[in-house]
């Protein structure tokens, strides 16, 4: 199932003349630091991501919110900071992800958050795992202005799911999606476009013929397929799947593993995006995951000030130097592509 084309138009309709040149400021300041190996940024984030909660209902094994092994507080984000923070930026960024750690639909505020960032234009994206999705829910979602519904499916069966979605039940997840297709129907709405995005692993890697049957017979837009990030993958993970097409590791002579990317020195992520934090902290990307390079608070400085203090030159000059040396790089396979 190959992506909507009407996503795409979507997407290319948030484009905006002065949006269009942020993106061209932000293109050519990247591309600059990478010539010049200075830590150049003449823009404002192109996306931006928000954590609606740390919270999560499931106890995924490779996830920290899953594991409860965060060593910052969980809580949930304040929609009236989320505004304040939009109302600074929603000029420039055209692409907003709702989700960093935790299950975006447990903070009771968050469809009223994304109808705010869709009354300024911003394509909104979110990824759930689509257990809070009842009837009701659904149809807010779907008049809520959500652009894009990442649905996390890593199984067709309840015993190749809960494997790896550890407290989780599949038939949830699907009359959640069944329901979010429902009412796009009933409203008429072409939006969120919805996708299956499935997490292969090495218990499920036998499962895609299904997946793909199974999306068809739910009605969702769109089939992703995802490789797993595994933290301890040197002497090999039961999690890491057979077919290598689908792992983000390879295996070596010695029989031991190592990453496929070659971790070049530069990333885009760190010129087009950033990550917001439930309590308003501003970290590089989404591999940092319990926020251990905080750039600064937006609690305690506006965006435009803290997109360019020290801590932020320094950590992109850093990565321009020696990508490889910066610990929540080093089992990092994005970023050095513009627009990966």
């Amino acid at each position: 199932m190959n992506q909507n084309p009407r996503d795409l138009a979507n997407l290319v309709s948030k484009i905006t003349p002065r949006r269009a040149w942020n993106a061209a400021k932000v293109l050519s300041g990247f591309y600059y630091s990478r010539i010049t190996m200075q830590p150049v940024h003449w823009g404002l984030p192109i996306s931006i991501s928000f954590e609606p909660t740390t919270s999560c209902n499931l106890r995924c094994p490779e996830c920290p919110s899953g594991l409860r092994s965060f060593t910052r507080p969980t809580g949930m984000l304040d929609p009236d900071f989320f505004k304040k923070v939009i109302d600074q930026l929603h000029k420039e960024i055209m692409y907003l992800t709702f989700y960093f750690q935790g299950e975006p639909f447990l903070n009771p505020e968050f469809l009223e958050m994304v109808e705010y960032a869709a009354s300024k234009n911003i394509y909104t994206a979110t990824s759930t795992n689509a257990h809070y999705l009842d009837d009701e829910t659904a149809r807010s979602t779907v008049t809520s202005g959500l652009d894009r519904l990442i649905i996390s499916i890593d199984g067709t069966t309840q015993e190749t799911y809960e494997q790896y979605r550890i407290g989780g039940t599949l038939q949830k997840v699907l009359d959640g999606a069944k329901n979010i297709v429902k009412w796009k129907k009933e409203l008429k709405s072409k939006t969120p476009h919805v996708i299956f995005q499935f997490l292969v692993v090495s218990h499920n890697e036998h499962q895609l013929a299904e997946l793909y049957k199974l999306a068809t017979e739910t009605g969702v837009d769109e089939v992703a397929l995802k490789t797993a990030q595994v933290y301890d993958y040197e002497k090999g993970n039961k999690l890491i799947p057979e077919n290598e097409k689908y792992s983000r590791y390879i295996q070596q002579a010695d029989g031991t593993f190592k990453l496929k990317n070659k971790l070049l020195n530069h990333c885009w992520k760190l010129w087009h995006s950033c990550v917001v934090t439930w309590d308003g902290s501003v970290v590089p990307c989404c591999f940092d995951k319990d926020a251990t390079h905080k750039m600064g608070s937006l609690k305690e400085q506006s965006f435009a000030a803290l997109w360019q203090n020290e801590n932020y030159k320094n950590f992109r000059a850093s990565l321009l130097q020696s990508r490889s040396e910066i610990d929540i790089c080093k089992n990092c396979t994005e970023g050095t592509k513009v627009w990966a």
